[in-house]
């Protein structure tokens, strides 16, 4: 396998995990804030830096020099590939954000240390190929979130036993799946069966299908807003079921897996629509476009798979967007309701475009990074079941109108008065204005990114069959 020029995955990882033991031991809250920005900065920068690197490869997949897990696992652990290669600048961007947009009155409830430590875990996960070592990754990130909330005074058996179960399927549902000596699962045995379901369980779990949903929205109702949404946005469950289940389940098993996601995706947007907690709207707001990735990953065509994967990255940066505005307003006013009308736009119109550009963003309007994401998934659903399509046009529908039912809500229909200035600080009108950019900007030039997914669908397609077909006829051949 081809090596990267230099060892970007590595230095994106180890820089926020090294960081989060520097600034847990600085004492002075707004150094450690500075720090902690300077820390995302340059994550960030290694995070573009692999992306570059790798395409100017023009190749599958590459690793690093750095990969000394090779040799315990005799085989690449950290990969960089069209699938993982713009999601790794994604989360950078996110957690960037995510400090930036921070009010120093909130730093003594947002762990800076622990966000750190959640971005290194995060980026090592999205960057491994190794199934053992994704479901080791995976089970580490949700310690802080439990963390936080245990500090916090709350309950945690809702979030413990959720997140208990998941590990415990990864755990032994990829245990029982046979491997050969070169690591390559047998999916004839009955037992890969077995632990396929297992594994496709816990990634719906960690997905938040219904009916195993409720930690999430016992997430949102008890830890930072910051930390839920850092830790949900990314959508690792997706890139769980991408890597480990998709290489062995049959396709009648990925088609059921859409079929449950397609559900989740409508009633997570009716949900939303009669919300009346601003956090409890953006969690179902997430549930329904999240699931919508997963019925164009599990499809297993081009056109369904390329408009899954165009929408995962639309999804990160609109509703990451979209998150980071309640947040804001939030971290000004308290928690919103959106029973009675706040009429905040005078105060915050800069928070009230970025609101209203990131909603439109996720659910595909035109001119926007979402829209051909969302026509290519409709036209992917359709070549497998015609009435899915229309399922989909559904639940973007629903999400629209929750969208704007919140929009005027909050930032209209009254007058708010208030005795000092709400609107954006510097920091957050940076934030703002990089989120636009690149929402329009992937709108309104979206070939490049079409392209690079759609190629990225057509190999891990190809992958799949190549992993799965030698298998099936060694087994022919023997019987």
């Amino acid at each position: 396998m081809q090596e990267l020029h230099l060892p970007w995955l590595e230095l994106s990882v180890i820089i926020p995990l090294v960081g989060a033991i520097y600034i847990k031991l600085l004492k002075n809250r707004n150094s450690a804030y500075m720090q902690c920005v300077i820390l995302c900065v340059l994550t960030l920068i290694c995070a573009l830096g692999e992306w570059i690197d790798f395409m100017g490869l023009r190749i599958f997949e590459a690793h690093d020099h750095w990969d000394i897990l090779e040799t315990f696992f005799h085989r690449d652990v950290f990969v960089i590939d069209e699938l993982n290669a713009p999601l790794l600048p994604l989360a950078a961007l996110l957690f960037l954000m995510m400090v930036l947009s921070t009010l120093r009155t909130k730093l003594g409830r947002f762990s800076l240390a622990g966000t750190l430590f959640s971005e290194g875990i995060l980026i090592a996960t999205l960057s491994c190929r190794e199934p053992w070592m994704i479901i080791a990754l995976m089970s580490l990130a949700t310690i802080p979130p439990w963390l936080e909330i245990k500090s916090r005074k709350h309950s945690t058996g809702v979030y413990t036993l959720h997140m208990g179960l998941f590990v415990g399927l990864s755990v032994i549902g990829w245990w029982l799946v046979p491997k050969d000596a070169a690591g390559i699962p047998d999916t004839t045995s009955s037992f890969a069966i077995i632990g396929g379901g297992m594994l496709t369980a816990a990634g719906l779990l960690r997905s938040g299908i219904v009916p195993v949903h409720c930690w999430m929205t016992d997430l949102f109702e008890k830890a930072a807003f910051g930390t839920a949404l850092l830790f949900v946005t990314p959508m690792t469950g997706a890139y769980m079921i991408m890597r480990i289940v998709l290489p062995i389940a049959p396709p009648w098993a990925l088609q059921s897996i859409a079929l449950v996601s397609l559900f989740t995706a409508v009633y997570a947007a009716g949900m939303a629509l009669v919300q009346t907690d601003s956090r409890r709207f953006f969690c179902y707001l997430f549930l329904s476009h999240s699931s919508l990735v997963l019925v164009g990953l599990e499809l297993l065509t081009p056109i369904g798979l390329t408009g899954a994967l165009c929408i995962w990255i639309s999804v990160g940066l609109s509703l990451g967007g979209f998150g980071l505005t309640i947040r804001s307003v939030e971290a000004r006013l308290g928690r919103l309701s959106l029973s009675k009308y706040h009429g905040l736009y005078e105060h915050m119109p800069t928070f009230a475009g970025l609101f209203l550009l990131t909603g439109l963003g996720s659910i595909g309007f035109p001119g926007t990074i979402g829209f051909i994401g969302m026509e290519l998934i409709v036209e992917g659903a359709v070549e497998v079941y015609p009435f899915i399509g229309m399922v989909v046009v559904v639940a973007a529908a629903l999400n629209g109108i929750a969208i704007m039912h919140a929009y005027f809500r909050i930032f209209t229909g009254t007058r708010h008065v208030a005795s000092i200035s709400l609107n954006a600080r510097p920091q957050e009108r940076f934030a703002v204005l990089t989120l636009t950019l690149l929402i329009i900007g992937g709108g309104l030039i979206p070939q490049p990114g079409v392209a690079s997914r759609y190629h990225a669908a057509k190999e891990l397609i190809a992958h799949r069959h190549v992993k799965i077909e030698p298998v099936i006829h060694h087994k022919t051949n023997k019987n």
